[in-house]
């Protein structure tokens, strides 16, 4: 019997000793500007479900919202080439309930909505890079080229024979192709079309004769002999693909179209809170689970400060607008 009071005792000590410094702990460590409220925190995805960006929310979320303990709930709002839903989070408010995930797409409708009622650049608050994406050139295999190289040399030979399809005026597929043939000294007609889905269906039926298109969407289709990679539009091969070229490998002209993804908060949102998400989802995107789901997507995961994604946000927005204008494209 002594001995089992013995026992209980020194049990009793130790959790006490526990609980005493847990509760020091507690005090000396402030809450995180992110746990002190319960409101779910909403993260607006400006594309239909499926797409990259909202592969990222939907990995994201989940996580975000076990460490914080408190929900993340993804919003599709689509519509007007991402502008809908980005001009929503430009008008709520700036307490850390609202966040946009998007893509460049953001800094591309910038020179193109020369009517915007917002600036998706300065009335937002980088939070941070998410992850890089890569877009590949491809064409049907019925197609008179093989190489990106040869597709300039007949392209040079022909003026406006060859067309190229996108998912429609302002995408990243359709802006990356005329930066191609403006770098290539080279004329393809485009034909926009309504989305992905049916400018991926002519191209594989022949009607259209090339396109961009990001790996995970083209992949399925290279893997069955249904499309042609000629090159990627990026400064280095792509595990995924590391028998395709470089653009400028395959002697097509140095073009780099690479896609950032990453997260923003609303203008004025309070630098500790950015800060705190920047934290929080900088350990998640470091995150073995997160590789696992990006990189099957051709996504590749990455991570900055606010300072630095502001920047490259910056950088992008400039280069795209300068092309814009010298192309003369304008959004429908």
């Amino acid at each position: 019997m002594k001995r089992r009071h013995f026992t209980h005792h020194i049990t009793f000590t130790l959790l006490a000793g526990f609980l005493f410094a847990a509760n020091a702990f507690a005090q000396n460590t402030p809450p995180s500007v992110l746990t002190s409220s319960q409101a779910p925190i909403k993260l607006i995805v400006p594309f239909t479900p499926g797409t990259g960006i909202d592969l990222i929310a939907r990995t994201v979320g989940p996580k975000l919202s076990q460490r914080l303990g408190r929900p993340v709930v993804v919003e599709n709002r689509v519509g007007a080439s991402g502008n809908i839903g980005t001009e929503a989070v430009v008008r709520a408010a700036p307490d850390g309930q609202t966040l946009l995930v998007s893509v460049n797409t953001l800094v591309m409708n910038r020179s193109l909505y020369a009517g915007l009622s917002f600036d998706p650049v300065k009335d937002l608050a980088p939070v941070i890079l998410t992850s890089w994406g890569q877009l590949l050139l491809v064409t049907h295999p019925k197609s008179n080229f093989k190489t990106a190289a040869e597709l300039v040399a007949t392209a040079k030979a022909n003026p406006g024979r060859f067309n190229y399809a996108s998912p429609g005026v302002g995408t990243p597929h359709h802006l990356s192709m005329e930066l191609f043939k403006s770098t290539a000294d080279v004329f393809l007609t485009h034909i926009p079309y309504r989305g992905t889905a049916p400018a991926v269906s002519d191209l594989l039926g022949g009607q259209v004769d090339v396109m961009f298109l990001p790996i995970h969407v083209a992949l399925p289709q290279i893997r069955a002999g249904k499309l042609l990679a000629l090159g990627i539009g990026s400064d280095q091969r792509h595990p995924l693909l590391p028998t395709v070229p470089t653009l400028a490998e395959a002697k097509a002209g140095k073009v780099n179209v690479d896609m950032w993804y990453g997260i923003f908060a609303p203008k004025n949102t309070p630098a500790e809170l950015v800060q705190a998400f920047n934290k929080e989802l900088k350990t998640i995107l470091a995150s073995e689970d997160i590789q696992k789901a990006f990189q099957p997507q051709g996504m590749d995961p990455a991570n900055s400060t606010p300072e630095e994604f502001g920047k490259l946000v910056e950088r992008d927005a400039n280069r795209w607008a300068a092309l814009i204008k010298v192309q003369n494209i304008k959004a429908e």
